[in-house]
């Protein structure tokens, strides 16, 4: 969990804000009477309840006959009864199932409906077999709001169809630093497309508001997130802080805000990050002063997961501050119990105002009637049909094929010609999750595979039918090797699948340990094949390398399941011509070196060339602006539960070795199995289990140590021990017994362990070359939860443990 930031709140000066204010059909009197009826019969605990929201993987529905919560989400790798992979009717049972007990009226007469919400922010993007679409970088490439509003209803239509009323999108963040892992959430650095696009979007996930009815069956309540200035952090670290002015806050992150609330948005979510080292989850001034006065937002404002734990002098089952600052709901998905425990005693004894209570829950069941999930005009949700309907996915495709943006096209070698001999290869060709990237079925996205879609096309199957309709032969390659001369080559590649925090990277260089992908490319062109480079990616990157080794280049970002939406604009037809042609523009400037923020862009926003264009790209610079080499992380092997870049995590026993993605994973050879679990944020950590003799090791480059080394580092370990065994710990080839620090552990309790650098030294360790950072062998009865591995400098004496 982050450190919680300073206390109290930020001054805002309303002066600078917008004005705006949520339609008055939002409300109207019958329903504000009944609202009034209703807060006076319901006890404190029963208020209370309205503000907490628990997470299905953590509550069920009898828990509700005790705890009457208010609110219940599926975060990122929540699925019905623990199946990440089930179908709308499964999610709609589970929803019916939690309404139904909320329903049930207490001795006082009080049944209040749960509203059940979702990260639906690709489409309807939980579902397997739902309708896919780009992310939002993807769509911010368009510059089409009138695409937006239709992608809008086609999400909202799967939600509703699987029973679900409630989704937190869209994304209003305008990011500045393309090192923040959420960059592909956001649709542009330009505020004026992002404002445009918030107006479209919450009426398509909404319907127009309409006075004294309720949303229809068709539509969901919309999410305006995450207010404020998330895109803007210092360094682009995710839940860090915007060190900006005030004047700045608003011009660059705050215009999406006024369209979102102007076009009636039901809920907007606070952000994780802090502005000048306030949390915003305990800034009045935000999210009172601003959002809900000058602005006029008549809906609620929910947290994000655990975020009111973040806020100084809070924890995550204790923090009225939140609350008190304009906080209407507690995103408490693991906390909920105790949080609702603590919260009701500071109801009852004033530290939370009665009038602060009652507006809260007055915000969110002004919100619930206008759903319609009371028994007066009630709505009924759960049209199965229209998830992954095939009109839904020809809006998709059509979305695909508008978000590429064509950066280069030397010698007309794109479009592919009819007849070609059309080699396609790279590591993205033929994978489902790297084109659809995080927050597909599960949050990472790592695992999803072309059976959770088979509606949907790889690129390599688009391209493979887009040539043999063409009269030409495809031919699919893992590694670039082919056994006829192809007349063209394209190669698919980019990030793998990451979500929030875990995609933070410390500069904008791609692929800066090892450039296989820019190997493959040069290969081919030295075979004097014309190669076309598709780049799959959350955010522009340095590719200068690769945009010169390709004779065209084509940033694809996370196109999602369409890949027809490739083939429509790469490759003609017999007549000549696409079915699509490139009309793609950069939301994003694209660097020409790797540093962050992009002060010297290689192609503006707006860039982006047509078939029509002519132009010819010359050799770019591959200088990359910035010592690559020292800001490779050599120092921060394993964190947030998943390896570091450059560093890769595999596991080893008798039946050999695999490399461990980041992200949830249940693998195993028999002898040890990992996953990924939950300690003090979502999937935080990674559990192993030992049943024999195995090991897990983080590796990567060749890095230098010795500066560390000579400054008294020491190798830092933070876990839990699940259940104690024999254990050696090596770095580098030199190993230590640590049994006797894993059995002096405290069982159950994250804990630290830290052997000085020296001590491999001393042993034989050439810390000038380290490769392998962190081996743990284990064998049977050794249980324990990786939570960090890292170097850091320490001011003390420590003992080495015995050699191994």
């Amino acid at each position: 969990m982050a450190q919680p930031a300073n206390s109290g709140t930020a001054d805002v000066h309303t002066a600078l804000w917008p004005s705006a204010k949520s339609p008055a059909a939002i409300t109207d009197p019958a329903t504000e009477a009944r609202i009034d009826a209703l807060i006076a019969k319901m006890t404190i605990e029963q208020k209370v309840g309205q503000l907490v929201q628990g997470d299905i993987s953590t509550i069920t529905p009898k828990d509700l006959e005790t705890y009457p919560l208010g609110s219940i989400l599926a975060g990122g790798n929540s699925g019905p009864n623990g199946n990440e992979r089930s179908t709308a009717e499964d999610w709609a049972r589970l929803v019916g199932e939690f309404r139904a007990v909320s329903l049930r009226p207490q001795p006082n007469g009080v049944a209040i409906p749960i509203i059940f919400g979702v990260d639906a922010v690709h489409g309807h993007n939980n579902i397997p077999g739902a309708t896919l679409f780009p992310h939002n970088i993807g769509l911010g490439a368009a510059h089409d709001p009138e695409l937006l509003h239709r992608i809008g209803q086609v999400t909202a239509a799967e939600i509703s169809g699987s029973g679900i009323e409630w989704t937190f999108a869209p994304t209003l963040a305008v990011p500045q630093d393309l090192r923040w892992g959420r960059s592909y959430e956001g649709y542009s650095s330009d505020p004026k497309l992002v404002a445009d696009y918030a107006k479209a979007m919450v009426l398509g996930l909404q319907g127009p508001l309409v006075a004294g009815r309720p949303v229809d069956a068709s539509h969901v309540a919309a999410t305006a997130k995450h207010f404020l200035a998330d895109g803007g952090t210092f360094e682009g670290k995710d839940q860090g802080d915007a060190k900006i002015g005030e004047e700045e806050l608003v011009a660059r992150h705050a215009q999406g805000y006024p369209a979102a609330i102007d076009a009636g948005t039901l809920t907007v979510m606070a952000s994780f990050s802090s502005w000048n080292g306030v949390k915003h989850h305990g800034n009045k001034g935000l999210l009172t002063d601003a959002l809900k006065n000058k602005m006029g937002f008549e809906g609620f404002v929910v947290g994000d997961w655990n975020g009111h734990g973040q806020v100084a002098g809070c924890s995550v089952t204790d923090c009225p501050q939140s609350i008190n600052a304009g906080l209407d709901m507690f995103m408490a998905p693991d906390s909920w119990k105790g949080l609702y425990e603590t919260t009701v005693k500071q109801a009852k004894d004033g530290t939370i105002p009665a009038a602060r209570l009652d507006d809260a829950v007055r915000r969110i069941l002004r919100v619930k009637y206008k759903l319609g999930l009371f028994d007066v005009e009630h709505v009924d949700r759960g049209n199965f049909a229209a998830v992954g309907a095939p009109e839904h996915l020809a809006i998709a495709r059509e979305a695909v094929a508008k978000s590429l943006v064509l950066l280069k096209n030397n010698g007309s070698v794109l479009p592919i010609k009819a007849g070609a001999r059309v080699l396609v290869t790279g590591p993205g060709a033929n994978d489902m999750a790297l084109q659809s990237g995080g927050w597909t079925i599960s949050w990472q996205g790592t695992d999803v595979t072309h059976a959770d879609f088979p509606n949907g096309q790889t690129i390599w199957e688009a391209m493979d039918k887009a040539v043999r309709d063409a009269g030409g032969i495809a031919t699919l390659s893992d590694d670039g090797v082919y056994k006829e001369k192809p007349d063209v080559a394209v190669v698919v590649f980019g990030e793998h699948p990451y979500a929030e925090f875990q995609g933070d990277v410390p500069t904008l260089d791609y692929q800066p340990a090892e450039a296989t992908d820019l190997a493959t490319l040069k290969k081919l062109k030295a075979a004097g094949i014309p190669v076309v480079a598709l780049f799959l990616s959350g955010r522009p990157l340095f590719t200068n390398p690769e945009i010169n080794a390709a004779d065209a280049f084509v940033a694809a970002w996370l196109p999602g399941s369409q890949g027809d939406g490739v083939a429509d604009v790469l490759v003609a037809g017999k007549d000549g011509k696409t079915p699509r042609g490139f009309t793609g523009k950069l939301p994003f400037a694209w660097p020409a070196d790797a540093r962050s923020p992009v002060e010297k862009p290689q192609f503006d926003v707006g860039y982006g060339l047509t078939y029509a264009d002519r132009k010819t790209v010359p050799q770019l610079s591959e200088k990359p602006g910035v010592d690559i080499a020292g800001m490779l992380n050599v120092e921060n092997f394993f964190s947030g539960g998943r390896a570091r870049t450059p560093w890769t995590l595999s596991i080893a026993d008798a039946g050999g070795s695999r490399q461990v993605e980041s992200g949830p994973l249940d693998s195993s050879y028999g002898l040890l199995k990992a996953k990924s679990v939950d300690v003090a944020a979502q999937e935080d950590g990674k559990s192993f289990v030992w049943t024999g003799a195995a090991s897990f090791r983080l590796s990567g480059p060749s890095a230098d140590m010795t500066r560390q080394l000579n400054n008294s580092f020491a190798l830092r370990i933070d876990w839990r021990i699940d259940a104690a065994g024999p254990a050696r710990l090596s770095l580098g080839d030199r190993a230590f017994d640590i049994s006797a620090l894993v059995a002096g552990a405290p069982a159950g309790k994250v804990s630290t362990i830290r052997i000085p650098l020296r001590c491999f030294a001393d042993t034989g360790a050439d810390l000038k070359k380290v490769s392998d950072a962190v081996t743990l062998s284990g064998d049977k009865g050794l249980a324990l939860t990786l939570m960090s591995a890292r170097v850091e400098a320490v001011g003390e004496n420590l003992a080495c443990p015995p050699a191994a």
